[in-house]
């Protein structure tokens, strides 16, 4: 099944962009991901840069990929962080959030995983299908049912490089359906949006360019003062999927042909 991907970084309003964004697209397998380091320690941008660099140097494009192997990617892109923190005081707690997505061409197979508060949003015929929930305070508080407004949205409880017990969120394996489209972004970019005006922007659209520049506009007519990051990834023909699923829920409001 064919896939197609475009990705985009802004550095919003701030002096740097601690955003990174990767991507390998074999013929047997792919991964996609945003890292985002996190504020308030020195190295944060260091530390996506890192992780970026040492997850996808393990793998190749070219081989199946399992999930079974995910675990200890990620056990090995953490490592490479606190290595760095051994070897370099000024960067001892130097820490980055992490969204991944990881496909297994031959199986039709994807699962993903996150840490801290960068997102993996699954499209299925035009609407969210599932997303990951933050490792955050806000969140935390949410699923709680408290009231969490005037919460610092930036405390999280979880990242690669972090002091935490909590540990990083795993997806289950999903089957990959033809029009299936994700969207793997940092909080910059998602806390500018909501998912209706995902969806809606998706139904406009004829690419995964054509969608991160609609929701960009969205995005460029309010503050955008955090860097924004993200990445479109499209499973085969998602347009033709949406607008048909888009043409049946409406077809009840249409008057009936004669």
């Amino acid at each position: 099944m064919n896939i197609n991907y475009f990705a985009t970084s802004q550095i919003g309003l701030r002096e740097s962009n601690q955003d990174t964004i990767g991507a390998l697209l074999g013929q047997h397998s792919a991964c996609f991901m945003v890292c985002d380091g996190v504020a308030g320690n020195a190295g944060g941008e260091l530390a996506a840069q890192i992780a970026r660099d040492t997850l996808l140097g393990q793998l190749d494009g070219e081989a199946p990929l399992h999930p079974e192997q995910t675990a200890t990617l990620i056990e090995n892109t953490e490592q490479a962080i606190r290595h760095v923190q051994e070897i370099n005081p000024n960067f001892h707690q130097m820490s980055t959030t992490l969204a991944a997505l990881f496909i297994d061409r031959a199986s039709l197979h994807a699962w993903w995983v996150h840490a801290g508060d960068s997102r993996v949003y699954l499209f299925r015929r035009g609407v969210v299908h599932s997303v990951t929930r933050d490792h955050s305070l806000v969140q935390q508080l949410q699923d709680a049912g408290y009231e969490n407004t005037g919460i610092n949205s930036n405390l999280l409880y979880n990242a690669l490089g972090a002091d935490t017990t909590s540990p990083h969120g795993y997806s289950e394996v999903m089957a990959l359906e033809d029009g299936d489209a994700f969207l793997i972004c940092t909080d910059g970019f998602w806390s500018n949006l909501t998912p209706a005006e995902m969806e809606q922007a998706l139904r406009m659209v004829n690419s995964p360019a054509e969608w991160l520049a609609l929701m960009q506009k969205a995005i460029d007519r309010g503050a955008k003062t955090d860097n924004l990051s993200a990445v479109a990834v499209w499973v085969g023909s998602p347009q033709e999927t949406t607008l048909l699923f888009s043409m049946a829920d409406s077809a009840r409001f249409l008057p009936p042909r004669d």
